[in-house]
């Protein structure tokens, strides 16, 4: 096996590049000695063991043996680890933040034989992405500059920056994917958006899900107040309304007027899979208690009303009993003084329109018209004294309720729709420390990955045991993305390996045998039709592409595999023009493509299980809205799968302390002990 100068030295760091094609140097009289010698610009490069980034670029670039015979043959190439070399990293890193406004591990410096930095930057990928020319184009020539441009060295770095700038954005093809696409999708969404009641168009109204998402991220991403307000208004008015149910938590599949007043009562776990970690995310958007509690109550109705006893939740509830729609959910005002008393029922009753013109053969939707401040003012009482009637008067109605008979459940189990629930219960436990959320979500991983896949095939659906539908697309995406809240949340590795392992699963039942970047919602082994399917929108929930090409730019960015974030690109330039034609059909495709055109955040955390530092840092992460960022991790002792140990690399516990390790735009930070420090560096 071939080996370098690095194979002699001692630090980690440095001799898991012993191996590399790469003539690496250590810092020295030697290396220093040979660029002067023959006159060659040196090619420094600064990282750590812990640094993830720098673990990809050596197995992009560095292991490539064509990108290495381009180094070996224009550089004297030397390697520093930083931990071992602070005052190399320190000086060197100023001058590239001088020279780039920004830096980072890995460090990539090119420096006159004297050692005087003249370009540099952090990561380079093998070819031309992310807006960045690929290291091939850098090393050529900043060669050339060099050789041709000597007595205008000094100006090299603004020349080489404009130039590769120049070259990266020149002749934009027509699927280019930029930021305007984001900007766009918004306006033409603010154009048909109600500002009455929130929403989008006329009854019958649905819940958009996966364009409140995307509004939540443009505001992350623009700062757009308005993003903000349109998100706030529809979920306001949908809480208040009667497509949410007040007395037992969830909401109703859509409303049949543009209030969201009345709704066809059915209920569908996608649904409030979905709508709970919108309420979620505005929680932590806006810290608003109003939209916990929406999110806290449609998850303990899942929890309490949705869920096999094996694990797993089943699809949904009928809209009627006996043929009666809404009987279940409406009430007279006779009804709601025997469940509470006169007082009590007089109160609740007014507040939740019992008696009002809004109802079904003389029985009410429960709603809110009037918030609780103005409607305590107005009934001349105190708003907190209000409040706990109110809530006392909540449970003791759903106890009446549910003396009722009940909707129909059905029972069958939908490995996608309990993807997304998995997502939703995952990272809720996650942000509000609710451990019965966990719990939940790692009841249904566990039955899906159980019970669901068979001979290798995650089935689409399962009742009583049987499971004989082959998954969709959509199936896999979203348990994937599933499994990998859960392992945010929980660091178990066994959720991550798994996640893995069904994404490869699903490149290869899903791809384009012909060669095309795509992939169908159909596999071999489903029925053929005369078509093979292949559906791109995005309605009231996630289709199978856009869910896929979310969990493949995830799984890149944890695992540092490209080919996943190839074939997601791939997919979003397909649908370029759905983005900007009909953004209204594409929320979760416009959510992935912010993934992408962002620089990302990669946490990988590394501590034991119940100890308090661990969940001090774990709290740090869940408690702020960050949409693109990925979370990682390892329990010591446990046993590690393939993917925890190649992230495992150089990341252990500081002073026997959990630790939090921040990669950020393909650079890495300095870990993390404490949670202060976490937040400073996510916040910077």
């Amino acid at each position: 096996m071939h080996t370098n100068r690095l194979a002699k030295e001692t630090s980690p760091y440095l001799l898991q590049h012993a191996h590399n094609p790469v003539d690496w140097y250590p810092w020295g009289d030697e290396a220093l000695g040979r660029a002067r010698r023959e006159d060659r610009p040196i090619l420094l490069s600064v990282g750590y063991s812990a640094c993830h980034w720098c673990h990809v670029m050596e197995r992009e670039c560095f292991e490539n043996e064509e990108i290495a015979r381009l180094m070996n043959e224009h550089f004297v190439c030397i390697k520093v680890d930083r931990e071992e070399r602070p005052d190399i990293d320190h000086v060197y890193m100023e001058a590239v933040q001088a020279m780039t406004g920004g830096g980072g591990w890995p460090l990539t410096v090119f420096l006159t034989p004297e050692g005087h930095p003249f370009y540099g930057g952090t990561y380079f990928p093998p070819e031309d992405r992310y807006g960045t020319p690929g290291f091939p184009r850098v090393l050529v020539a900043v060669s050339e500059a060099y050789r041709n441009r000597r007595t205008q060295v000094n100006d090299v770095a603004r020349e080489v920056v404009a130039q590769l700038s120049r070259s990266a954005s020149a002749g934009p093809e027509p699927a280019d994917l930029t930021q305007d696409i984001l900007t766009h999708a918004f306006q033409v969404l603010e154009a048909g958006f109600d500002d009455a009641n929130g929403g989008f168009g006329p009854g019958p109204k649905f819940p958009q899900a996966p364009v409140l998402e995307f509004l939540l991220q443009y505001h992350h991403r623009m700062r757009s107040a308005r993003a903000l307000a349109m998100v706030e208004l529809t979920l306001e008015r949908m809480a208040r309304g009667g497509i949410y149910d007040h007395i037992g938590g969830g909401f109703h599949r859509y409303a049949t007027d543009a209030e969201w007043m009345v709704p066809h009562f059915e209920k569908m776990l996608y649904d409030n899979a979905l709508l709970s970690r919108v309420y979620l995310h505005a929680y932590q958007v806006t810290g608003k208690a109003d939209y916990r509690r929406v999110a806290e109550e449609t998850l303990d109705y899942l929890l309490r009303e949705m869920t096999h006893p094996a694990g797993g939740f089943f699809s949904s509830l009928d809209a009627d009993v006996d043929g009666e729609e809404g009987g279940y959910y409406t009430w007279s005002r006779a009804e709601m003084n025997d469940a509470l008393g006169e007082k009590d029922g007089h109160l609740v009753g007014r507040f939740f329109g019992v008696g009002s013109e809004l109802g079904l053969r003389e029985r009410s939707v429960l709603h809110i018209r009037t918030g609780l401040t103005s409607f305590a003012a107005g009934m001349g009482g105190n708003a907190a004294d209000v409040e706990k009637v109110i809530a006392r008067s909540k449970a003791r109605l759903r106890e009446a309720r549910e003396r009722r008979r009940r909707p129909q459940r059905d029972d069958k189990i939908l490995a996608s729709w309990n993807g997304l629930t998995l997502q939703a219960l995952a990272e809720a436990g996650g942000v509000l420390d609710r451990k019965d959320y966990v719990e939940g979500a790692a009841a249904a991983a566990t039955f899906i990955l159980g019970e669901m896949v068979k001979a290798g095939v995650l089935m689409h659906s399962c009742r009583d045991g049987v499971c004989r539908i082959p998954g969709y697309l959509d199936d896999y995406a979203s348990v994937i993305r599933g499994l990998l809240d859960l392992h945010g949340s929980t660091l178990e590795s066994r959720w991550l390996q798994s996640a893995v392992d069904l994404t490869g699963a699903m490149l290869t039942r899903f791809g384009d045998r012909e060669g095309a970047c795509l992939l169908y919602d159909t596999a071999p082994d489903h029925d053929t039709l005369f078509a093979r399917a292949r559906d791109t929108s995005d309605s009231v929930k996630p289709c199978g592409g856009s869910s896929a090409a979310d969990v493949l730019l995830r799984v890149s960015r944890i695992t540092g595999d490209e080919s996943y974030e190839k074939m997601a690109v791939a997919m979003l330039r397909l649908v370029r023009d759905q983005m900007l034609s009909y953004p209204l059909a594409s929320g979760n495709w416009l959510c992935a493509l912010d993934m992408y055109l962002s620089d990302g955040e990669e946490v990988f955390v590394v501590g034991r299980w119940g100890d308090a530092g661990m969940e001090s840092l774990l709290s740090a992460i869940h408690s702020q809205y960050r949409p693109r960022m990925v979370v990682a991790g390892l329990r010591p002792g446990e046993a590690r799968s393939a993917v925890t140990e190649i992230l495992a690399r150089g990341r252990g516990m500081m002073d026997s302390g959990a630790t939090a390790y921040l990669c950020r735009g393909r650079s890495c930070l300095p870990p993390a002990t404490e949670p202060e420090e976490l937040r400073r560096l996510l916040g910077s």
